[in-house]
């Protein structure tokens, strides 16, 4: 389950911005978490609340943003919306599809005290 590092990935960003920005409490957490990116949500709020135990995330909520996927189809040179990494192209049926956007993760915001 690669969920459980990301969410200590986020935990570990979290605390550095605790030390730079000098905030004691966490209160609630915005990922985007882009819909071709492999991230299965409900498996991240389970491993979000296993490593933010004892720490300054402890009881902090976590809103995930979808962010839709995307892509250039080199066949009709157009970006079209994506379901799947392979899937073909809603407008000429190619496959000769290039990924450009919903596979990324990333931390958005934070609500401290």
């Amino acid at each position: 389950m690669h969920e459980m590092s990301l969410a200590e990935g986020v935990l570990q960003l979290i605390e550095d911005a605790a030390r730079k920005q000098e905030f004691s409490k966490v209160n609630t957490v915005w990922l985007e978490i882009g819909s071709l990116s492999g991230v299965e949500v409900e498996a991240m709020k389970f491993c979000f609340d296993a490593v933010t135990r004892d720490s300054i995330a402890q009881g902090a909520r976590l809103e995930v943003i979808t962010l839709a996927g995307t892509g250039w189809c080199m066949a009709c040179a157009q970006t079209v919306p994506m379901n799947e990494v392979f899937g073909e192209c809603p407008h000429c049926g190619g496959h000769q599809m290039q990924v450009t956007g919903g596979t990324e993760m990333r931390l958005k915001e934070l609500e401290v005290d």
